[in-house]
């Protein structure tokens, strides 16, 4: 043993090891070594419990709690308790090119159409009307409300003149001009119902015609209606071909009044003797009567009733008869029939299922239908007695209304 100058031990050299033990554990390669080690021993430990389907580590068993055994069950359960990460707002995440997302929600239809920039469906039903067209694409054109936020639609039926062809043309040509005339678009529907009547007045507007003719309609409507209806429209706006005079601000006008279905009052000229005579023409627009009541209890259900007409007395008060196109032209009336020659109709209306009967429907069909049963549902209808839409002249049959 080593002695000290004074006799006792010598420490120092009793401390040596221990120092030169914990040098060699601090140095770099020593340091590295030792944390591989540790990884090693967590990923080996960690690949074990995976292996191991007894030794249950955070998740539990590599089966489902389904699959257990109760006593595995209890055993998983007694040990740790499986954590649950609540997350309600993770988005879900859809990639399939097959599923398409609609939201009705936006749309709306106002009485600030315009400011809102809310789109407009017009539809027209198309039968042997090739010589009316000219003047419909005129007064088309002239409409006010931007022609970028209105689609138009077609349905042609039945035709025995050109009217494909000359609906088809007249469209490409109005597309195709320059600046604000061509509309967002345009489309087609081609559809026979297989209806054929005398392009005869008296045939087609005499009584015996209306029950089918107007059940005829209702199906044309309801094929236009459902082919170009989309989820951007909030109005849709039926314009028959045949008119000649409207004013050009008709949709801004009536989308003001804010109803859920509402038609101007509809007359035309007639020159007489070098006189222009103001004739009454759409009979369709009425408010209802007792007389009309009464008597639908008496008909069978399958029996339409045909405005204007002298076999049938129903009383009703015709919009056609009143009204001053001098005066107030947003003065309103309800209705509870209307005609189809221009009718404003809010979207929703027609998606919530209000369509044109072509059955009789409290005895009425088509346009007058279209009123009763919406109505029914709780929905306005609303005619403007001051405000004139002129329609083509028809010569009515003697002893009609």
């Amino acid at each position: 043993m080593l002695l000290s100058k004074g006799g006792g031990p010598a420490w120092k050299s009793t401390r040596a090891p221990s120092r030169a033990f914990w040098t060699s554990l601090t140095r770099p390669r020593a340091v590295i070594g030792l944390a591989i080690f540790c990884i090693m021993l967590l990923l080996w430990r960690g690949i074990r419990s995976s292996t191991d389907v007894q030794d249950f580590y955070c998740w539990g068993p590599a089966k489902s709690p389904m699959d257990m055994t109760q006593n595995e069950y209890a055993r998983w359960n007694a040990h740790l308790q499986t954590p649950i990460v609540f997350n309600h707002h993770k988005p879900v995440e859809i990639e399939s090119k097959s599923i398409q997302r609609v939201d009705l929600n936006p749309i709306k239809s106002t009485h600030k159409a315009l400011l809102n920039e809310e789109r407009v469906l017009i539809l027209t039903p198309l039968k042997d009307a090739a010589q009316y067209l000219l003047k419909y694409f005129e007064l088309l054109t002239e409409l006010t409300y931007p022609h970028h936020l209105i689609d138009l639609a077609f349905l042609v039926g039945d035709s025995s003149d050109d009217t494909l062809a000359v609906l088809a043309s007249e469209l490409d040509r109005m597309q195709k001009r320059p600046g604000d005339v061509p509309f967002h678009s345009a489309t087609i529907v081609e559809k026979d119902l297989h209806f054929q009547l005398s392009n005869d007045v008296k045939d087609r507007h005499g009584f015996a015609a209306q029950g089918p003719r107007r059940k005829a309609l209702g199906k044309a409507r309801n094929y236009l209606l459902s082919a170009a209806l989309r989820p951007e429209h909030s109005w849709v706006f039926w314009r028959d071909v045949d008119i000649v005079e409207s004013p050009p601000k008709i949709l801004e006008d009536l989308m003001a009044h804010d109803k859920d279905i509402i038609v101007p009052n509809i007359w035309f000229h007639r020159i007489e003797d070098g006189v222009d005579i103001e004739g009454r023409f759409d009979y369709n627009s009425w408010v209802e009567s007792e007389t009309a009541l009464k008597l639908a209890k008496t008909l069978d259900k399958d029996v339409v009733l045909a405005e204007g007409y002298k076999e049938y007395k129903t009383d009703r008060t015709y919009m056609c008869q009143m009204g001053d196109r001098h005066a107030n032209p947003d003065e309103e009336l309800e209705l509870d029939g209307i005609g189809g020659v221009s009718i404003l109709v809010k979207a929703d209306v027609h998606r919530s299922g209000i369509n044109f009967p072509s059955y009789a429907f409290e005895n009425q069909a088509e346009t007058e239908g279209f009123a009763k049963m919406a109505k029914r549902a709780g929905y306005q209808v609303i005619g403007l007695p001051n405000y004139v839409v002129w329609h083509k002249d028809t010569e009515e049959e003697p002893g009609n209304a």
